[in-house]
């Protein structure tokens, strides 16, 4: 984990504290859902059901994504994140839909430990600015949907992977940071539900240039994705959501395979 004083670039993590292991929980309507590239929209089941089954396991934190808020204009989650935190004691960041300060201040009201913020911050980014000065930014999480659109390019895209905002992700991950992101959410849309692994050039590209956390997502298959997303992206933490939400495997069983290959996570009893 990258500490105060060590410049973006030169984190070792041969000496990094335990790696979060982080369930992230898609949400349409009152539905969890998954899909594969941000398309192809399946219905899982109750969010909260999952969530439960996650803590349950050990779960590090949660993340929750209303997938269709900036399509509407709206954030859904507050019952569903609340309903959530009265039973759950982990971390919980909510984004999707937030457009203002009020937005965010609503959803921490509602349970959330941090929220995230992607399509409004690309249009208005002083809003990173004004949530991690009003809520401290350990609270702010910028999301950040990446797709290569040529060798060794990602752009940033909006509204669930529809919508190419023409920013480059290194460049916007950076400004982020600068403007006050406590951490980045780095969600690969060509990995997305593929469980092909996650995208190690692209992980390793923001995590050396920015001096916040980075959780990388999309892509998980097996555990040595998990390894190589540390070891070779030099992520802080990974999110898993189609492994978990279709019972391929457990968090259990994820932390005891990836301890196994070197990676350092949390003991939970």
């Amino acid at each position: 984990m990258w500490m105060a004083g060590y410049p973006p670039g030169n984190r070792d993590w041969s000496m990094s504290s335990n790696i979060r292991l982080i369930a992230r929980l898609d949400i349409k309507g009152a539905n969890l859902i998954k899909a594969v590239n941000l398309e192809g929209i399946r219905v899982i089941g109750d969010p909260n059901e999952h969530a439960k089954r996650y803590y349950a396991q050990g779960a590090d934190e949660l993340i929750y994504m209303d997938m269709v808020a900036s399509l509407y204009g709206r954030n859904n989650l507050h019952d569903i994140v609340k309903a959530t935190s009265d039973n759950i004691f982990i971390p919980i960041t909510v984004g999707g839909g937030v457009r203002s300060v009020q937005d965010a201040e609503a959803l921490l009201l509602a349970g959330a430990d941090k929220v995230a913020v992607n399509t409004e911050a690309t249009k208005n980014p002083g809003l990173i600015t004004d949530i991690a000065q009003r809520f401290g930014a350990q609270c702010m999480v910028l999301s950040i949907e990446a797709k290569e659109v040529s060798p060794k390019k990602w752009c940033v895209y909006v509204d669930c992977g529809r919508e190419n905002t023409g920013l480059d992700v290194l460049e916007w991950a950076k400004e982020g940071a600068d403007r006050g992101a406590g951490e980045i959410l780095l969600t690969s849309i060509d990995r997305e539900g593929t469980r092909q692994g996650y995208d190690l050039e692209l992980t390793r590209l923001v995590s050396d240039s920015v001096p916040v956390p980075v959780i990388a997502s999309g892509g998980f298959g097996k555990p040595e994705d998990i390894r190589d997303a540390v070891k070779e992206g030099h992520a802080d933490a990974v999110a898993v959501a189609d492994a978990l939400h279709y019972k391929r495997t457990t968090l259990p069983e994820i932390r005891q395979s990836v301890q196994t290959l070197g990676v350092s996570v949390r003991t939970v009893l």
